[in-house]
């Protein structure tokens, strides 16, 4: 599944480039909302973010392309791979830019893990 967004001047850093936290931010909600919608009426929560690699700058006006897909289904938790593109204002295409993978669990009434369930197919592998 992909989704977009576009880097403003609120989120770059004291150098003019986006700021990392802002990028683990809309990581972490983006791909919390795909688990959401693979995994519907479930109860998840990030536990995990890894192999973050941050492979290129993004400047202002970019356009970033949020590339969101299943990696592994545990149990009670999943982990989705996160790619993220930019395309800069003037360039011709866009570049991978940031990797990581994030795992998300699965919990009950009471906050304790809970198994996943089986899924046929995942609606993020359908978009």
């Amino acid at each position: 599944m992909n989704t977009y967004t576009i880097v403003r001047p609120e989120h770059l850093n004291h150098h003019g480039y986006l700021f990392g936290g802002a990028m683990l931010r809309w990581v972490d909600e983006y791909a919390w909302l795909v688990a959401s919608r693979d995994f519907q009426g479930c109860t998840l929560v990030t536990v995990a973010m890894e192999d973050l690699q941050f492979r290129k700058r993004a400047v202002s006006g970019s356009i970033l392309r949020f590339e969101i897909l299943p990696e592994r289904l545990g149990n009670s938790s999943v982990r989705y791979r996160v790619s993220v593109f930019a395309d800069a204002p003037g360039a011709s295409g866009e570049e991978e830019i940031f990797s990581t993978g994030v795992t998300f669990v699965g919990l009950d009434e009471k906050g304790e893990k809970k198994a996943l369930p089986r899924l046929d197919h995942f609606r993020s592998r359908m978009d």
